[in-house]
């Protein structure tokens, strides 16, 4: 579906942990797995991520209970190591990610367009429980 006039979204984290390992945990499927959902009745099986321009992120998403799931894909278009990832989804949205170090505090803000299917404050509600168990996933492991 395409918008005449793209609505944006941005989410963000503070995250007590350094660049390195935030961006380790963020790229490497073996982690992908363990934080990538929105709810607890929601998992990702599998990751793939081919972390360059040109590369494809994939991460499969379904329901605990088997209901539904879907592939969440995407193409990068400009990676700088610990600082910037974009990339655009498999319906030709885009998508920012910028990590920022402040010490041993690294934030995340992830600002993304708008699908017009859902609601906007679903959507961002969506994409903020992710970062959410990105966070918890990085400052307990």
């Amino acid at each position: 579906m395409e918008n005449s006039s793209t609505t944006t979204i941005t989410v963000s984290v503070a995250i007590n942990a350094g660049i390195e390992k935030v961006w380790e945990y963020f790229n490497s499927p073996e982690h992908i797995v363990q934080w990538n959902s929105a709810s607890p009745e929601w998992h990702t099986p599998r990751a793939t991520n081919d972390l360059r321009v040109g590369g494809k992120i994939n991460s499969r998403m379904e329901a605990k209970d088997g209901s539904m799931g879907f592939d969440f894909e995407g193409i990068y278009s400009n990676i700088i190591p610990h600082q910037l990832i974009e990339y655009v989804i498999g319906d030709g949205r885009k998508v920012k990610v910028v990590f920022s170090a402040d010490n041993d505090i690294t934030t995340l803000t992830e600002t993304f367009e708008a699908e017009g299917t859902h609601p906007k404050e679903m959507q961002e509600q969506g994409w903020q429980a992710i970062l959410n168990n990105f966070k918890r996933h990085v400052e307990t492991n």
